[in-house]
């Protein structure tokens, strides 16, 4: 496998993977194939690694938009005079956490109207259901993941074979998303791109907050991560999955965000961005150069993975 191949393979086993239980660790650090054939293990891996259940401090990022999630998995508050939008919920373990950091800036868990999601994986639509049921909110979900959510990732292309240890409790969705619709609540109008690949209905979100006067672009994009297995080319993992990819990339490219945020904590780097936001306040969080790098470099990641797979030297 080429050199940046195997380094992407190997990110989320390598990083931090002391901080795994001893006997959840291989002897050896697991390959891309190790991570692709073992569900239980890609996922014990990434959750302890990367803190995917690690409680963090919730707070005000820009405008109406709060941070409520983990310290490595996103989950955003919108906040509004007609109730609050909730995008993401992580694990399903975690669904408590998003509640009491809610709660401890003051608002209401009950008082959120619509949830929406990125895609329909446990790390990022595993607590919807129990949301759902909290607050009677709508669900709002892209053409493409309906059928993972409501049936808690059964359907999924590549996991619906480990759902028992992929799946997530199934929620109703109440509101069938296309590209290019919005969900809007008070003054918070959020637009909705399909940008499949990683999920066949993964999500990038859009939308114009206003802070001190200024109004700032804030996109959340999504679609763009290849998991250990995905098939992209040779017996692809659904029909037409390169192409969804490079489309997604295209869509993406053309977004020019102040402001980005993925839905894991670190592609953002989030805890940095944090710590100066309090001297600096929103100016620490417009990242125009980091967006663009980011998709660049999954694109990157893409096609090596491409070429890994026919067989072309990088």
């Amino acid at each position: 496998m080429p050199g940046k191949a195997l380094a992407l393979a190997l990110m989320v086993a390598l990083a931090l993977a002391p901080k795994l239980q001893a006997q959840e660790l291989p002897s050896q650090p697991p390959t891309r194939e190790d991570l692709a054939a073992d569900a239980r293990l890609f996922v014990n891996i990434s959750r302890n690694a990367l803190d995917w259940d690690e409680p963090t401090e919730p707070f005000r990022m820009v405008g109406p938009l709060y941070f409520v999630g983990t310290k490595g998995l996103s989950s955003f508050l919108f906040v509004t005079s007609e109730g609050h939008i909730l995008l993401n919920t992580a694990m399903p373990e975690t669904g408590g956490l998003i509640v009491r950091s809610i709660r401890k800036l003051g608002f209401d868990p009950q008082d959120i109207a619509i949830i929406i999601n990125s895609h329909a994986h446990p790390d990022h639509a595993g607590a919807i259901a129990e949301l759902k049921e909290l607050s009677g909110a709508q669900l709002a979900i892209m053409e493409g993941d309906v059928a993972a959510i409501e049936d808690g990732g059964r359907s999924d292309f590549h996991y619906g074979a480990d759902w028992q240890v992929m799946g997530f409790p199934p929620a109703r969705v109440d509101r069938v998303l296309r590209s290019g619709d919005t969900v809007t609540l008070g003054d918070v109008v959020l637009k909705a791109y399909k940008t499949p690949g990683h999920t066949r209905g993964s999500t990038s979100w859009v939308t114009q907050l206003s802070d001190g006067g200024k109004v700032y672009t804030v996109a959340f994009p999504d679609g763009v991560g290849i998991n250990p297995g995905y098939r992209l080319v040779r017996e692809p993992s659904y029909p037409g999955i390169e192409g969804d990819y490079r489309k997604t990339h295209q869509t993406l490219e053309l977004l020019q965000p102040d402001i980005w945020a993925a839905h894991h904590t670190q592609h953002f780097d989030m805890e940095r961005k944090r710590q100066r936001a309090e001297t600096e306040g929103v100016a620490a969080w417009i990242d125009t150069d980091g967006y663009r790098k980011f998709i660049a470099g999954r694109r990157s990641a893409f096609e090596a993975l491409v070429n890994a797979e026919l067989g072309v030297e990088q």
